[in-house]
């Protein structure tokens, strides 16, 4: 009986496993590390939507009643200035009664994922 198969033909070394699994674990790193920031951002932006829509709702209320209020949940009343209050357990938005203040803590630029 004959082999048809040439000499050096009998599957992978361990040496070209190897290459490619160190080359598949460093793709998986570089695409851990570029999700996880692209979160971090994402959490920067929902922080900075969520300040701008207080602030508005502040200006809102403002021009509808002739001062600010005194607390976030006026906001939220049958006038409808928001749906509801921004909650996100990564930041705290609140407002300066009268004022029309919004503050953040953290502030939105410092917030990691």
């Amino acid at each position: 009986m004959h082999n048809n198969r040439g000499l050096g033909d009998d599957g992978f070394t361990l040496i070209e496993l190897l290459v490619v699994i160190v080359i598949l674990g460093t793709l998986s790193a570089v695409v851990v590390f570029a999700v996880g920031n692209l979160t971090d951002r994402g959490t920067q932006a929902a922080c900075q939507a969520d300040v701008k829509s207080v602030e508005v709702a502040m200006e809102a209320y403002n021009a509808k009643m002739g001062d600010y209020p005194n607390n976030m949940n006026q906001l939220t009343g049958n006038d409808g200035f928001l749906k509801s209050l921004p909650s996100n357990p990564k930041y705290n938005i609140s407002i300066n009664p009268g004022t029309g203040a919004v503050t953040v803590a953290p502030a939105c630029s410092s917030l990691q994922n």
